[in-house]
């Protein structure tokens, strides 16, 4: 963590200009909330978070633009079941940490950042690096090490390529953590195309599957590459897919391959102030030999926003999990104050959940209760 500062701190002195010639701005982001659930064993869970952001720009000659972005991410969560048990937690990170260098049609970006990409919407096959869950009002997610160049077309095509270092934990849909003897690098170009656009991506690391179990025929460092390719329409409908190929190159057993697809289409109806309808439909599995799908997942998903007037939204998301026969639901309301939003989200799951990228070790969602969130921005 130290050598990863220093070396952003030298890039920042050396492309830097002088002292003075750059704009300094403060902003953030608190959130509090309280969640209410009897299915789990503390029944009432609370929090806080503050995320203070601290960005640097100087413009250059020609458009050309340097900027830093430095942002922690500060929060205490408390669970209780009332006059019994008590637990706490305080946890402090960086969150984004970064230099960039850029005109109007490329960037240079260093250091903590999120990268994102994709078509899909709910449970994204594309979700390399990132964990958004299109149910949380924040759409948090921890970044990625990593050095990311992008280069925009005049016809709209766009090209990126990333280095990643540092990042030794599995990230999303990974089976294995990452090892730190070799970066890990990629790309992924897009294209336009009549009425839309389509793109093709390539991620290459080295796995650690030391920790992996029984399930793994073999233990040790194994090179892994993926591919993925999305594309998306605007027919008078919204559609589009993304499908991914995850491939160890050597045979650890039923997680050598792993192959992801997802279909969606969205609609607004010209209901009253109009109703957003947005469906998609993923399939996922994990298989010995590439594209077997002996036993596949299959979840289909339903997004429903109906904006009540200026300042309150009525949304629901449902997940259907066609293997283990088990449906989500979320309701949410979201009123927008001159100054704070308020969101009162409900929700109805089995208490043994199976959603994937979305659980976390205090799953606050499994069962039926209700939550209350307020977020300021300044």
């Amino acid at each position: 963590m130290k050598t990863r500062l220093i070396l952003l701190l030298i890039l920042c002195f050396m492309v830097s200009p002088k002292p003075g010639a750059g704009q300094l701005s403060l902003k953030g982001q608190a959130s509090a909330w309280l969640n209410g659930n009897p299915a789990n064993d503390l029944k009432i869970w609370s929090g806080v978070r503050y995320l203070p952001q601290l960005n640097y720009q100087v413009p250059l000659k020609e458009s050309r633009l340097f900027d830093l972005e430095a942002s922690a991410n500060l929060n205490t969560l408390i669970g209780t079941c009332p006059f019994d048990t008590l637990y706490g937690d305080i946890g402090i990170k960086h969150y984004r940490l970064w230099a960039r260098y850029s005109d109007a049609q490329f960037e240079i970006r260093l250091g903590l950042q999120k990268i994102n990409f994709g078509s899909a919407s709910l449970i994204r096959p594309l979700m390399w690096f990132d964990q958004m869950d299109p149910r949380d009002p924040l759409q948090l997610t921890d970044g990625v090490w990593a050095l990311l160049g992008r280069y925009y077309f005049l016809n709209n095509a766009n090209l990126w390529l990333w280095i990643l270092y540092g990042n030794g934990k599995p990230k999303t849909w990974e089976i294995g953590a990452t090892s730190q003897e070799q970066p890990e690098f990629g790309g992924r170009i897009q294209w336009p195309v009549p009425q839309g656009e389509m793109a093709f991506s390539f991620h290459h690391r080295l796995s650690d599957t030391g920790n992996l179990g029984p399930l793994v025929r073999f233990h040790g460092q194994v090179p892994e590459n993926r591919l993925g390719i999305d594309g998306k329409w605007d027919i008078g409908i919204g559609l589009w897919y993304e499908a991914v190929w995850f491939q160890k190159t050597q045979n650890i057993g039923v997680f050598t391959n792993q192959a992801s697809f997802s279909l969606g289409a969205d609609y607004t109806l010209g209901i009253g102030n109009g109703l957003n309808i947005l469906a998609e439909h993923l399939l996922f599995s994990y298989d010995e030999k590439a594209f077997q799908f002996k036993d596949p997942y299959l979840f289909s998903m339903l997004s429903l926003n109906y904006p009540l007037g200026l300042n309150d939204r009525l949304g629901a998301i449902l997940y259907y999990d066609w293997k283990n026969e088990g449906l989500y639901n979320l309701i949410t309301w979201n009123h927008q104050f001159s100054w704070l939003e308020l969101y009162v989200m409900g929700y109805s799951n089995p208490t043994d959940y199976k959603v994937p990228l979305t659980a976390n070790e205090i799953n606050l969602f499994a069962g039926t209760g209700i939550q209350c969130m307020i977020v300021f921005n300044h």
